[in-house]
């Protein structure tokens, strides 16, 4: 056409033809060519400057986006030179979008018809809809390693950090991307084997020196031995799953069961959705939705996937990185209850009445489709008169009935009396370069309190439907303390100035009345640790025990099975229990759950070992530059060797080595859990407040060495003899005193 369309005309396009909105669709639509896209261009502009363009993106009912994680076909290169993919699943109504990829310099060269996994992003006003990174190409699983690179006239070698290995890697002088002598790097195979029978490698990337911040989680996986590469066969059962339909399953695509994760979720395996009951007979109850990713009809009972899955037990979190249990094919794609795509899910309903005491439930293998995957704080910001573009649509009609429903849930939850300890998370925030840019607190919002309750009442119905039912399953189980542990804590309390009865059967509510008794004084965080450090570990295991710390009788894990073994589990049993198809519990999964569930217990274990010492090794080297700096903390532990002190800035536990206490001798009591100084009677017990020098900080062993300056107020002299010859004097400084009153002796061991 000779003429620009108008505004309106424009406006009009875009609502009829959602997909086709960039500016190449509409000139294309209405035949502008040559210097007149460049008016169009202009008009563009300013119908978004005008809000108009803004408003029509408002509408979570907006058309299908691909998810962050996708399959994609190459489609080759444009005139430019840039190459271009497709999606192999497109949900839309419209033209599939376009994928511009963006290669770094250690992506393999790929070429048109290659199928790639693909990390998108969503663009605005470009000739694309999408940018995408590589992944990984379909149906390739090279072997990867890691070392240290040392150099050589023909390229270099790689000497891998793994005890086992018993041979290096060749790296030609074209493969070793730059790489230094010394560095530690990443590493995949090239080819077959080289010069002298060794494997040829290609580095793809250099993580610098092996001390440094970047290489800390990478050398905790391979030091807890948790597995990083998956098999051949593992990639090739990923790759070729499809996407499930509708067949079989209940359709719940038109039900609004939003996710709300963290902000750097790479995957989505729970969503919700709540409502007012409309039963005359339940006046201000709730429904309440929670649909659950349906792994089990990807991961069947012994396959390849099941195999792996099994062996790793659960997804191993660090800062920087994630060590998944599923291939990303499914944990980041075909699992992941993405925005705008239908995804196969086991969904639970539950009917509350008014005070949030779950009346019924009921299980159902369902086809559904998130509208929105939203994060804590944005739902946090909407419900406190905030909202953006994503949570405004969503506020009324589902954002508040979630809050309606949680709102009666903390009823209930207050009648349950779970244990209630206030223990702060630290967050590790990594800069571009690998650093620790920041340590903080997390934030404990009522947008984290809803998911986990809402989590914690489906995996209950899970239990109990199995329980009625007679289906065998994996509980998760938290016994109680031990008599052990609980008068340890009890002596702590007394110690402290608290009471903690005897002579009763123990129920979470009398350690919350401990709890609550210290909230709020200075020995709250003592009171907190001391009642976490009575507490056994929870586990996996087809005994049903119960769960102490939830004040529940009966309890499963039901709602991550992306990332843990014991959820694919209970959702296997539930497809038996339900007869819904033949890819539930088989006869020798039966047979094996109590090693399943020691097995598994085991794994978890090992994770939490890694990331702990992950955190440890990024603290030290986020305080390695501040070597001398002085901190306030609080002394968090006892040793024959020392004490420990957590200071308050960061979190981090140093050592206060016996050494460095001064040259008298210090008496370790065990039982009080005390150091007492033989010359000066100064006593250093749990609790106390100090301010220490730092003293040493080593990133590769996770070590923080302290001074100790100052205790309860009093400064510590050179030698450690105190100016008056006296215990620094608080209400906890007297434990020793305190535990002379108490007849019964007991051993105790330190965690």
């Amino acid at each position: 056409m000779k003429t620009l369309p108008s505004k309106t005309e424009i406006l009009e396009w875009i609502e009829q033809n959602p997909t086709l909105t960039a500016k190449r669709d509409i000139a294309k639509a209405f035949g502008i060519k040559g210097a007149a896209r460049i008016d169009l261009k202009r008009m563009m502009k300013e119908l978004e400057v005008e809000g108009h363009l803004e408003k029509r993106k408002k509408s979570y009912q907006d058309p299908d986006r691909l998810p962050p994680v996708s399959v994609l076909l190459v489609t080759g290169t444009d005139k430019d030179g840039d190459l271009f993919a497709k999606p192999m699943e497109w949900q839309g109504s419209g033209k599939e979008p376009a994928v511009l990829l963006i290669p770094r310099a250690s992506d393999p060269a790929l070429g048109e018809g290659d199928r790639i996994l693909a990390r998108l992003t969503l663009v605005k006003g470009e000739g694309h809809e999408y940018e995408g990174r590589l992944i990984r190409r379909i149906g390739t699983n090279p072997i990867r390693v890691m070392g240290i690179f040392r150099k050589t006239g023909e390229g270099g070698r790689i000497q891998p950090i793994d005890k086992g290995a018993d041979r290096e890697w060749t790296v030609a002088s074209d493969a070793t991307h730059g790489a230094k002598d010394g560095e530690l790097v990443e590493a995949e195979q090239a080819g077959p084997k080289g010069r002298m029978g060794l494997p040829r490698a290609r580095i793809i990337e250099r993580l610098g020196d092996p001390s440094a911040p970047r290489a800390v989680s990478l050398i905790a996986i391979h030091q807890h031995g948790i597995p990083d590469q998956f098999p051949d066969d593992v990639i090739a059962e990923a790759d070729a799953a499809k996407p499930i339909g509708l067949k079989d399953r209940e359709d719940l695509r038109d039900l609004p069961l939003i996710t709300i994760d963290p902000s750097d979720a790479r995957d989505h395996d729970d969503a919700c959705y709540a409502h007012a009951d409309d039963d005359p007979k339940n006046a201000g109850g709730h429904v309440i939705w929670v649909a659950i990713a349906d792994v089990a009809a990807y991961v069947t009972p012994g396959s390849a996937l099941d195999r792996e899955a099994r062996k790793r037990g659960n997804s191993t979190y660090f800062p920087d990185r994630v060590v998944p249990m599923l291939p990303d094919r499914l944990s980041g794609d075909l699992c992941s209850l993405h925005e705008g795509v239908p995804r196969p899910s086991i969904a639970v309903r539950m009917v509350l009445n008014a005070n949030g005491q779950k009346l019924s439930h009921s299980f159902h293998r369902v086809s559904m489709k998130s509208p929105a995957s939203l994060h804590y704080q944005e739902v946090q910001d909407a419900i406190d008169g905030a909202p953006n573009d994503r949570t405004g649509p969503l506020l009324e009609p589902v954002l508040k009935p979630l809050y309606a429903a949680y709102a009666a849930l903390t009823e209930a939850r207050k009648l349950r009396q779970p244990l209630d300890l206030n223990l702060p998370e630290r967050r590790i925030e990594l800069g571009d370069d690998g650093k620790v840019s920041s340590v903080n607190f997390k934030d404990r919002l009522d947008a984290h309190r809803l998911i986990e309750e809402f989590m914690v009442l489906a995996n209950v119905a899970a239990a109990e439907t199995l329980l009625a039912k007679k289906t065998p399953l994996l509980f998760r189980v938290h016994e109680e303390p031990s008599p052990e542990k609980l008068e340890s804590l009890r002596e702590t309390a007394q110690a402290a100035g608290f009471t903690l009865a005897k002579g009763q059967v123990l129920q979470t509510s009398h350690l919350n009345r401990l709890l609550n008794d210290a909230a709020g004084t200075d020995d709250a965080e003592l009171i907190n640790i001391s009642t976490l450090r009575s507490m056994t570990q929870a586990y996996y295991a087809p005994a049903h025990i119960g769960h102490f710390g939830l004040a529940l009788r009966s309890y499963a894990h039901f709602t991550s099975p992306i990332r843990r073994y014991a959820d694919l589990i209970v959702h296997r049993a539930l497809i038996t229990a339900h007869g819904w198809g033949k890819d539930g519990l088989q006869a020798e999964e039966i047979e094996a759950l109590e090693h399943t569930g020691a097995h598994i217990s085991d794994t978890e274990r090992r994770s939490m070992m890694a990331e702990r010492d992950t955190t440890d090794r990024y603290l030290a080297a986020f305080l390695s530059e501040r070597v001398g700096n002085e901190f306030t903390g609080r002394i968090s532990g006892i040793a024959r060797f020392g004490a420990f002190v957590k200071l308050d800035e960061t979190g981090a536990d140093g050592l206060l080595p016996m050494r460095s206490l001064g040259r008298e001798y210090f008496h370790h009591d065990a039982e009080a859990q005390t150091l007492t100084g033989s010359d000066t009677g100064m006593t250093i017990s749990l609790g106390q407040h100090v301010i220490v020098r730092l003293a040493e900080a080593v990133p590769v062993t996770g070590g923080i060495a302290l001074e100790l300056l100052e205790i309860e107020g009093q400064k510590i002299p050179q030698g450690g003899r105190n100016p008056a010859g006296r215990s620094p004097r608080r209400k906890g400084s007297n434990a020793k005193r305190k535990k002379d009153k108490i007849k019964r002796k007991v051993t105790r061991t330190r965690q």
